[in-house]
């Protein structure tokens, strides 16, 4: 008897939206073809974040994250390792990444389910349009990006009806098991590191409506509620509140960041593959 499965959940954290479209593409394929139910779990907000997440051995789980200086975000990475649980899940793992690299992110993804119980046995790496700027992989995933990950849902759809247990799930070997590297050090456009940690986003004061929506969709909560001027906690450079913003109040002017996106659009404006793996 093949395995069976009461639900798809789909888990994601997706500033811009972009890992989000990477992970419900996947996954509505899937439950269209297999004739189940997909629940989609938003994790991006912090009070998604506070509560433990337990997945049954009868679901069927994708789990999505961006890539943050070529690893998963450090600061997502408490929840990753202390909120979610699995009894043995079948589960894929996928990963979005500005157009550079993907580096070492979904390793850290494989290796950090896989110790939390998920029995991951498919995992993805796919290129979309960076959050610093649109010149980059600008308007991706695009329908040939999406038409590969409808590809890889039949290949995981096909693995999943040649098993009959999770057991039978073989980890995938992500870029020949390669171990989890260092975090990619920014380079300005002159080639020299950019350090540009504590960059924080600046308002425009007559541009603001203080309509609150920038603190709203902060993953961090680091806006002031009431003054979306003052940035109280850690800004993760994740450009949320720039992109959500309707009137474009929200900005950057940190050079050591402005100098990293132009050298960002200089050398990586180049089609980036996405990238599949199965166990």
């Amino acid at each position: 008897m093949r395995m069976s499965f009461n639900r798809i959940i789909a888990l994601y954290f997706s500033p811009s939206g972009k890992t989000e479209q990477v992970v419900t593409e996947v996954g509505e394929y899937l439950s269209h073809t297999l004739g189940i139910d997909l629940k989609c779990i938003d994790v991006t907000a912090p009070s998604m974040r506070e509560k433990e997440i337990y997945m049954e051995p009868d679901q069927l789980v994708l789990v999505g994250f961006p890539t943050y200086a070529g690893r998963l975000p450090n600061k997502i990475l408490p929840f990753i390792r202390e909120k979610l649980h699995s009894e043995q899940t079948p589960t894929i793992a996928l990963v979005t990444f500005g157009n550079r690299n993907y580096d070492s992110s979904l390793t850290e993804l494989n290796e950090e389910l896989l110790n939390n119980g998920f029995r991951v046995f498919a995992a993805g790496a796919v290129a979309c349009q960076h959050a610093f700027t649109e010149k980059i992989a600008g308007g991706r995933p695009d329908e040939r990006d999406r038409k590969a990950l409808r590809d890889f849902a039949a290949a995981c759809k096909e693995k999943l009806q040649s098993v009959h247990e999770a057991d039978e799930l073989d980890p995938p070997l992500i870029r020949g098991g390669k171990p989890v590297g260092p975090y990619y050090k920014p380079l300005g456009l002159d080639g020299k590191p950019a350090f540009f940690l504590k960059a924080k986003p600046l308002t425009h004061p007559d541009l603001c409506s203080r309509c609150g929506l920038c603190a709203l969709v902060c993953p961090m909560g680091a806006i002031d509620k009431n003054d979306a001027s003052l940035i109280t906690g850690t800004c993760i450079k994740c450009q949320a509140c720039i992109k959500k913003c309707p009137n474009h109040a929200k900005y950057f002017d940190d050079p050591a960041f402005l100098s990293h996106v132009a050298m960002l659009e200089k050398n990586y404006t180049g089609r980036a593959e996405p990238e599949f793996f199965i166990g």
